[in-house]
């Protein structure tokens, strides 16, 4: 579900300001026709060159599953995969691979539907902490209400600049390896709403939205952010508005927001009868069509010491039904939340792109706002005001069904537990000095810390975009292997000397940077079998033996949900974890601290993020210590033996 970042940022590639830009009317139907009105939309790019999705030999993807598992298999569980997998590749295997080659070339992105509909749409629990992150802006400091608001305004007007220039096809185009990246997703995620639907959500797309929807206190307001002529308007025209609307409402309303936070299939039953009213319908389809949802939330006090955790927990769920989460609109893909207390940040619904839009929209705004202190003060002043998005009164059937979602996301706000670990012993400066790459330099900090906990290794999920390809979402990394298990073992091993623990680290880390080029390829292992097992439901087979096999079943299961998330601001990424007794943990690698948010479910007895942020703390000492006490040597470079 997540992304690894390339860290290049915007406003250094695309100079030219865009504020008096209005919006070309050819580039709007171009973008109507590119997004239709359901979840079977094309979902390809207008980039000519870029490449087309490929199907894999089946042989190569099974000999690199083969390898991925060995660590987290017992010899005899190993010799019955061996026998399972030969016998798939001889069998059904090979019947399901010659269906998915003919699907690949009738199609630029077998992929991107199939996962688009499997991976989100069809996904029943809640988007709220099992799919939708929170990405945090730097905390503020309001000193009054004018504060607060005005800071808002400027980034709603950051966020529509940004709009623009994705409009203008002004996101620069990065290339890897020579071959053009993706942008497509940039266009995917304003203007874009998940609707409801029982078993199958459906996503809508209006890219050329000319507002955004305000909550306040559970009251839902359209607030117009581009005049007639296309225009972004003015900062302080836009606070104008956010203040009458806060003067207007001085009780909470009746908290709709909170059916989008239950489980996918209670908010559809709920969203057929609230929606069968054409007053009902009308507003439901208003909040749908927004650029995106501006949260103001009630104010909150966070508990000292603790600052971090409560940011991001607002951020994901909102901290319960007596705090903020009903302030929300979860279906929404942006929802900007700006708390008086200087919690502020984005959440975001995950089905129609991964966090790279995300994190650089934070970016963008984030340096507007630091080097120019007049930004947002130049555009149109002509300005409709805010207009209030009328619901019928609530039904009793509505009634209960918002009972039973306050009493969902109470108990799941309640479930789930997170720690911040801010460690400041060193960043990605010192990585690279010691030549080895940040990202798998942590991957294996985190595989030596749950093993350190658990003795036993973690089947490690990391995302790896896969924008090389036309309409290219993720591939998956899987960052445990035989060399990290080594570094594990020799590491807790008080007879090892530090030159082979040292060994053993360059050699984890470099796997791991060759099994992430391949996954940025293409070429991982998931994504393929994931094709291969869409085959046989797809064509009413029956699901081979090797889908339950030990090394599927235990390599998929990840009790590690990882992703990079890099910006060089005080902010971080959040969510939930993958399985109920797992972790999750987003970073942000800085030149000089790593911050880390580490997630588990408070009912499982066998996880504890505060123990494994500790244990991380550890482990990032230690290996300096190794690294320190047995520097690289400039003559003669590693050759790791990794058989991917």
């Amino acid at each position: 579900m997540k992304f690894r970042s390339n860290g290049r940022t915007l406003w250094t590639l695309a100079r030219s300001s865009v504020r008096q830009q209005t919006r070309n009317a050819v580039v709007k139907k171009m973008l109507i026709a590119s997004f239709s009105s359901s979840s079977k939309e094309n979902l390809n790019s207008d980039q000519p060159n870029l490449l087309k999705y490929h199907v894999l030999p089946l042989e190569e993807t099974l000999k690199r599953f083969m390898t991925t598992v060995e660590p987290l298999l017992s010899p005899e569980e190993m010799a019955k995969q061996k026998d399972i997998t030969a016998k798939f590749l001889r069998r059904d295997g090979r019947d399901l691979q010659k269906l998915l080659e003919e699907v690949g070339r009738k199609e630029k992105n077998w992929l991107a539907h199939r996962w688009l509909k499997v991976a989100y749409l069809q996904f029943r629990s809640p988007v709220t902490v099992f799919v939708s992150p929170g990405m945090t802006f730097p905390r503020q400091c309001f000193e009054n209400t004018h504060e607060f608001v005005d800071y808002t305004s400027r980034v709603i007007f950051g966020l529509g600049e940004f709009n623009d220039l994705v409009h203008a096809k002004k996101i620069p185009i990065v290339k890897m390896g020579g071959k053009e990246l993706d942008n497509s997703q940039f266009g995917k995620v304003f203007g874009t709403c998940r609707i409801p639907r029982r078993s199958t959500d459906d996503i809508v797309y209006n890219p050329c939205s000319d507002y955004v929807v305000v909550i306040y206190k559970n009251h839902f307001y359209q607030l117009k952010i581009y005049d007639e002529k296309g225009k972004l308007i003015i900062a302080p025209c836009l606070a104008v508005q956010l203040e009458e609307i806060m003067s207007k409402e001085s009780k909470c309303g009746v908290p709709y927001g909170i059916l989008t936070t239950d489980s996918r299939d209670n908010w559809a039953e709920a969203y057929e009868h609230l929606s069968n009213t054409p007053r009902n319908s009308d507003a439901l389809k208003t909040i749908q069509n927004a650029l995106f949802t501006v949260s103001l939330d009630k104010c909150t006090s966070p508990k000292e010491g603790q600052e971090d955790e409560e940011l991001i927990l607002s951020l994901i769920h909102g901290n319960g039904s007596k705090a903020n989460s009903a302030n929300r609109w979860m279906d929404k893909t942006i929802q900007l939340v700006v708390n008086p207390n200087g919690n502020v940040g984005f959440t975001y619904e995950h089905s129609p792109a991964e966090g790279q839009p995300i994190a650089m929209m934070m970016d963008y705004v984030v340096k507007k706002l630091k080097d120019d202190p007049s930004y947002g003060e130049c555009g149109s002043e002509d300005f409709t005001p805010a207009k209030k998005i009328q619901f019928c009164d609530v039904t009793k059937c509505v009634e209960q069904w918002l009972m039973i979602a306050q009493r969902n996301i109470d108990k799941l706000a309640r479930a789930l537990q997170i720690k911040v670990l801010r460690f400041e012993g060193y960043g990605k400066d010192f990585i690279k000095k010691q030549r080895l790459g940040p990202d798998s330099f942590i991957q294996i900090a985190l595989q030596l810390a749950f093993f350190k906990l658990h003795l036993e290794p973690a089947a490690q999920y990391e995302s790896a975009h896969l924008r090389i390809f036309d309409g290219g979402r993720t591939e998956t990394i899987r960052s445990c292997s035989n060399q990290s298990l080594a570094f594990c073992h020799s590491m807790l091993d008080p007879g090892s000397p530090v030159q082979e623990k040292a060994e053993k680290l360059r050699e984890a880390v470099m796997c791991h940077q060759m099994y992430a080029k391949l996954a940025l390829q293409g070429r991982g292992v998931d994504r393929h079998l994931f094709g291969l097992k869409l085959m046989a439901v797809e064509n009413c087979l029956p699901i081979p033996e090797f889908f339950t096999s030990p090394g599927y079943v235990k390599s998929t299961h990840f009790r590690m949900s990882t992703s990079q998330v890099a910006t060089k601001y005080d902010a971080f990424m959040g969510y939930g974890p993958a399985v109920d007794d797992g972790y999750s943990c987003c970073y942000n690698p800085r030149e000089n601290d790593i911050i880390l948010a580490i997630s588990a479910w408070r009912h499982c007895q066998a996880t504890d993020p505060f123990k494994l942020a500790k244990s991380l703390a550890q482990s990032f000492s230690q290996m300096r210590n190794v690294l320190e006490n047995c520097p690289a040597s400039t003559e003669k470079p590693l050759q790791p033996n990794c058989k991917l």
